[in-house]
């Protein structure tokens, strides 16, 4: 089995839902950035989902807008981003890596070259964004060829017929995003999660990974319930925020934070 595969089938024999942790990389700056992925994978992420910093990131709200301008302002690029990757994989081998990137910056660079490179450092698969299924033709090929799954995005608008078309390109998970908007951290979560997530199982046996908005260890507990995987980012994206004035201290605050939202992981 792939590793992203692995990591589910250990959450199910754990009975909890996957816990899948989103970063941009390069945040705040290449060296604490490595030190804040270090101790989320240290931490037992099961998934660490890395951003690529993008100067129009559209689906994502400030907290996450912020994180890339602060990663680009310190002179983060893809090349730094493959660099944080290998990295990361020699000292951690068996914990699945993802990109969460907007498509330009794959099709700049050429589909192949970038599908190549990101395997060769260790990544296990790719989420564009922007990238709808009638249009992956290219990246499809590319990432099969380099053995890098492609996961795509379940909205809460996408109607049944979508959902099945989306369903019959993907692999390694789908996610659903749990609500109409940006990431960010909310108060509350949509209550029409478990319908959804049950639509969508209906069409795919891959796991269904929610995330946007999930920003406590209730609201992990809320969705761990139904889900096969719960994506937090903001929540761990704003603790770096918290931490610039002593970026030293970012990565035992993200380990604490981490340790506050996993709490919800366990099923009753």
């Amino acid at each position: 089995m792939s590793r992203i595969a692995d990591a589910f089938a250990k959450a199910r024999a754990e009975k909890r839902a996957a816990f899948v942790a989103y970063l941009c990389a390069g945040d705040p700056d290449a060296a604490t950035s490595l030190a804040a992925c270090r101790a989320l994978l240290a931490g037992g992420v099961d998934i660490l989902e890395l951003g690529l910093p993008f100067t129009d990131p559209l689906a994502d709200g400030l907290t996450n807008q912020l994180a890339a301008q602060r990663a680009l302002e310190a002179g983060a690029n893809t090349e730094s981003v493959l660099t944080l990757v290998r990295k990361l994989r020699a000292e951690f081998p068996a914990t699945p890596m993802v990109f969460y990137a907007y498509y330009n910056m794959i099709f700049v660079p050429g589909v192949e070259k970038f599908c190549q490179r990101a395997a060769a450092a260790g990544l296990d698969g790719i989420l564009a964004l922007d990238c709808p299924p009638e249009e992956a033709g290219e990246l499809l090929a590319a990432s099969r060829k380099n053995k890098l799954e492609n996961i795509f995005i379940v909205a809460p608008t996408t109607p049944p017929e979508r959902i099945a078309l989306i369903a019959k390109v993907a692999s390694g998970f789908l996610y659903y995003v749990s609500l109409e908007g940006v990431t960010g951290e909310r108060t509350d979560l949509p209550a029409s999660i478990p319908a959804s997530v049950a639509e969508i199982r209906k069409h795919t046996k891959l796991p269904v990974v929610v995330g946007f908005g999930i920003s406590n260890a209730a609201h992990v507990k809320q969705v761990g319930a139904v889900a096969d995987g719960v994506v937090v980012g903001s929540a761990l994206v704003n603790t770096i925020a918290a931490g610039l004035g002593d970026r030293a201290k970012i990565p035992a605050a993200l380990g604490a934070k981490l340790a506050e939202l996993q709490c919800g992981l366990v099923r009753s």
